[in-house]
């Protein structure tokens, strides 16, 4: 007898404070992020809190007044999922979680819950477990509340002090024992990436859901997993593809994200070995999204992380197809125009002007100026070939002698 499976989503709530340093707009954004990334994590956002604090509240998050709100809203709501924008601490988990009496979760808790979803190989599985582990260290406290150890009195002393030591020390060999396996897939990739010989690497990296694996399987002529949703893929995936009569190795990477949790950045650098090791890459950038100029800034600083920024990069703005500027009316005095209000035409004649051929602007989906994209690529590939094997030039003729 095949068993019903219940589908429905997870009724949840978002919760997100503005700063001087986080301002309403930006708050926002993040909020707007953070529910795609419930959606993804398979909730459905009922509501949305938040407030204007100069920062946290170390026992709360949010103020007293506020959670009383956001109590009430859930009590007559039926919610049963509380979202927190910003990494809580075990502390904070805690007090709210007896307050609001609800799943509590924070931006952290929620990517590593994706994470682990999407995870298909072992060597990604280890990683997400270890970054799980690493995150509920110094949470394992808050999960021993029904021996009330911190009362005392009669019957209370020593045994949830003991118990939750040696919870400690089976989360930390658990941890010591993960990074070993990963040690040991690492030696094994190495290996597998020394095999391939001198072949030249190019590695597509950019923001989450930018379409980097669409663009791999139109280039490779592959079938990597593609989603409109946020880390469709984290496995690390390489294809050798071949543009006229020049072969490489093209590789898709994980996406990167803003507020990335300091866990997975540690855990996963061994998978952005890919990006380390490349010759040459391809900076994808999803040009329709009205922040992408922030998600460049983050792509470069994880890029600075991990000592990649100083490679050959072309900046690839994808999904021209769905770019639309904000309607702008001349005759509107009190708004001022901006570069929200800016044709493609006009982007073009900005910063990105300084990057000359290294800036490309194509459809992925709807394949628009890959012949462009394809000379392009093939051109810097040949460079770094040819640099790397002097005699055969004469093999990769100009992309367009071959075309003709």
């Amino acid at each position: 007898m095949i068993e019903e499976k219940d589908l429905s989503l997870e009724r949840a709530v978002l919760i997100g404070i503005i700063t001087k340093d986080q301002d309403e707009e930006k708050s926002k954004e993040y909020l707007d992020e953070l529910e795609f990334l419930t959606f993804t994590a398979g909730g459905d956002v009922i509501k949305r809190f938040t407030q204007k604090m100069d920062m946290p509240n170390p026992k709360t998050f949010i103020g007293s007044g506020k959670m009383e709100n956001v109590r009430e809203f859930i009590e007559e709501n039926d919610i049963g999922t509380a979202i927190f924008d910003d990494e809580l601490s075990a502390a904070q988990e805690r007090n709210i979680s007896k307050i609001l009496n609800v799943k509590v979760l924070d931006r952290t808790n929620l990517i590593l819950d994706i994470f682990a979803q999407r995870a298909q190989t072992s060597y990604a599985r280890t990683q997400v477990e270890l970054a799980q582990c690493e995150y509920l260290l110094p949470r394992l406290r808050g999960m021993w509340t029904h021996l009330e150890r911190q009362k005392g009195g009669i019957g209370m002393r020593g045994p949830g002090e003991t118990e939750i030591e040696t919870d400690r020390r089976i989360v930390r060999d658990k941890i010591a024992l993960l990074k070993k396996r990963i040690e040991t897939i690492d030696k094994q990739m190495a290996v597998q990436r020394g095999n391939r010989g001198k072949m030249v690497r190019v590695a597509l990296v950019g923001y989450t859901n930018v379409g980097k694996s669409t663009l791999m399987n139109v280039i490779s002529k592959s079938d990597v997993f593609a989603e409109n949703k946020l880390f469709a893929t984290l496995d690390t995936t390489v294809r050798k593809v071949v543009i006229q009569n020049l072969p490489f190795l093209l590789t898709d990477t994980v996406g990167f994200i803003r507020k990335l949790p300091t866990q997975l950045v540690d855990s996963f650098k061994s998978t952005l070995d890919e990006v380390r090791e490349a010759d040459l890459l391809l900076h994808v950038v999803d040009i329709s999204h009205p922040n992408f100029e922030e998600h460049i800034e983050s792509v470069n600083k994880i890029l600075g992380e991990i000592n990649s920024s100083d490679k050959p990069i072309i900046k690839v703005f994808n999904k021209i197809d769905a770019y639309k500027p904000e309607p702008f009316d001349p005759t509107d005095l009190e708004i001022e125009r901006s570069s929200e209000h800016y044709s493609l035409e006009e982007w073009k004649k900005t910063w990105m002007n300084k990057l000359g051929d290294n800036a490309l602007f194509i459809s992925a989906l709807n394949k628009e100026n890959l012949e462009d994209f394809k000379k392009r690529v093939y051109d810097e590939v040949r460079d770094i070939h040819v640099t790397r094997f002097p005699y055969n030039h004469f093999l990769y003729p100009d992309y367009d002698d071959i075309q003709q």
